[in-house]
């Protein structure tokens, strides 16, 4: 059901993409188009937020318990480029 719900997000982001690009062919105004693009971003971050916490409360966690340590190394190197 999680990964439901990311893909559900993902679709409605595409939605949001394809309504810019609509509003770029048909000359919308570009605050119009700014504003849009904004809310994209949001929900961009959202899903970042929601697939964080589901690979860190799933993969990570399981990856701890059998020693693998080597997976808080990969999840610092994730986040870095999500903050850049």
């Amino acid at each position: 059901t999680e990964r439901k719900k990311l893909v559900n997000r993902l679709k409605r982001i595409e939605g949001q993409i394809r309504g810019i690009i609509g509003m770029l062919e048909n000359d919308a105004y570009c605050n119009y188009i700014l504003i849009q693009s904004a809310a994209v971003n949001a929900a961009v971050n959202a899903f970042n937020k929601e697939l964080i916490g589901n690979h860190i409360k799933g993969c990570v966690a399981r990856d701890l318990r059998q020693g693998k340590e080597e997976v808080v190394d990969e999840l610092i190197t994730a986040l870095q480029k999500l903050m850049k």
